[in-house]
């Protein structure tokens, strides 16, 4: 199947809200203390995604099927200097998100590559991201879109350490 890449628009939010929510479970599974997971997650993302769809530092791509229909997303923001993390001006890939009948397609090498564009024509001299330690998956396709390891985020947690909420079952 042929896939393309777009900017997301008003229309898929709903999807962008899905999918968000995903990434986030996909990470709260990897360290339920390190990553939150609030009551209604997908209405949240939604709510986000669809807020920085008019962000002029804001990037919301989304990969499509032949139909249309939204099969994954990537958002990232231009970002000015920063003294925190030593960084001049730079692009942030902030969420990377492919649906599993997807994946192993090329789907999250197009919504990178595209997002790297668009950094570039923004006139960012780099990108950066984090990625879940655990996600050699994710680790390995950024690589191969020529990102290196640069930093380690650690955590450790300070007593007293509450338990992760349980989510809630999800409507449906």
């Amino acid at each position: 199947m042929a896939y393309t890449v777009r900017t997301a628009e008003p229309r898929d939010t709903a999807a962008l809200g899905r999918m968000g929510a995903a990434l986030a479970r996909l990470h709260h599974d990897f360290d339920a203390h390190r990553f939150m997971l609030p009551e209604g997650v997908e209405d949240g993302y939604r709510w986000w995604l669809s807020r920085e769809l008019e962000n002029p530092k804001a990037i919301v791509l989304v990969a499509v099927d032949q139909r249309d229909v939204p099969v994954g997303y990537a958002y990232g923001r231009l970002e000015g200097r920063d003294w925190n993390r030593l960084l001049d001006r730079y692009g942030e890939v902030v969420d990377v998100w492919v649906d599993e009948p997807a994946r192993r397609a090329g789907v999250g090498g197009l919504l990178v590559e595209e997002l790297l564009r668009r950094f570039e024509a923004h006139g960012a001299p780099r990108a950066v991201l984090m990625s879940a330690w655990p996600n050699k998956s994710a680790q390995n396709l950024f690589a191969r879109c020529g990102f290196r390891p640069t930093m380690v985020e650690m955590t450790r947690e300070l007593s007293p350490a509450p338990a992760p909420k349980k989510p809630r079952a999800r409507k449906r």
